[in-house]
């Protein structure tokens, strides 16, 4: 494949290949290892995703941050045996193509299915993604149905997000939605989220857009083909527990995922496509 010049493909130290942009618009970094970009600069302005300064880099092993791709479940299956978010973020993604749309990089991803466990899925179909990368950054997630029966699925683009000081940091646009935290409600979200608590809250008939105002500045955070999102910050206890992820680390970053969970999952009917989209920018 012949790559622009504002594209390499790069390896880090620990084998992992990469593609690096470097474009009039922006810096972007994105791994074949899950399709999971790590790193969108658009160009004068500050990195728009967090990535944990513990994070090693190792083959098999999820990125502790950036966007990770939750397919084709999101969270912990109905069997708790199988692996939490599902597979595809840590198998090898093919790298299908890369354009310049003028100053604008599109690079696109698919997952061979063939890499893909058929008890964890059965079904007959295929699953690309697409990065659009210029003063915003769009991620596009596609599943087409190739088989002659429907499947339904959950799903996020797990976006982790930078903040200085996530306690005064707060989200807006979260306001007549319902959410369940911890297994318990819905509860109406009435105000704009602050953080004071563990947070990990689950959002139906959410609006499109949010912005999350942080003392760097604020992001704007939109959603297509999802009427879900997720909340995510996991406070002082749980940060203690988790892999490639320093114990204060919890006060520099959020999730805001755009999701098809719950009563928003996604049904593809045979012959058809749905595709998941998020656009992020400073505003």
């Amino acid at each position: 494949m012949q790559l622009p010049n504002s594209v390499t493909l790069l390896e880090t130290a620990t084998g992992l290949s990469y593609i690096q942009v470097h474009s009039a618009l922006c810096q972007a970094k994105i791994f074949l290892q899950g399709a999971q970009l790590s790193e969108f600069i658009p160009t004068g302005q500050n990195n728009l995703i967090w990535v944990s300064g513990d994070e090693d880099y190792q083959p098999g092993k999820a990125i502790r941050g950036g966007i990770p791709i939750c397919w084709p479940w999101f969270g912990v299956h109905s069997d708790p045996t199988w692996p939490i978010h599902g597979v595809a973020r840590k198998l090898m993604w093919q790298l299908d193509a890369v354009r310049e749309e003028g100053e604008r990089v599109l690079v696109s991803l698919s997952l061979p299915m063939e890499l893909v466990d058929k008890t964890y899925w059965p079904h007959q179909s295929s699953l690309s993604v697409e990065f659009e990368l210029g003063t915003e950054l769009v991620v596009r997630l596609t599943n087409s149905n190739l088989g002659d029966t429907p499947f339904t699925l959950t799903q996020a683009l797990h976006t982790y997000f930078p903040t200085p000081d996530i306690t005064q940091t707060t989200v807006d646009g979260l306001q007549g939605a319902q959410f369940i935290e911890f297994d318990q409600g819905p509860f109406l979200q009435q105000d704009v989220v602050g953080f004071a608590r563990e947070t990990d809250m689950v959002y139906t008939e959410a609006a499109p857009e949010q912005r999350i105002h942080t003392p760097a500045g604020t992001i704007l955070v939109g959603r297509e083909n999802s009427s879900s999102c997720v909340l995510w910050n996991p406070w002082i206890d749980k940060a203690k527990r988790l892999t490639n992820f320093r114990d204060d680390e919890y006060q520099v970053m959020l999730c805001l995922e755009a999701t098809n969970v719950m009563q928003d999952s996604a049904t593809v009917a045979p012959g058809a496509s749905h595709t998941l989209t998020t656009r992020l920018r400073w505003l």
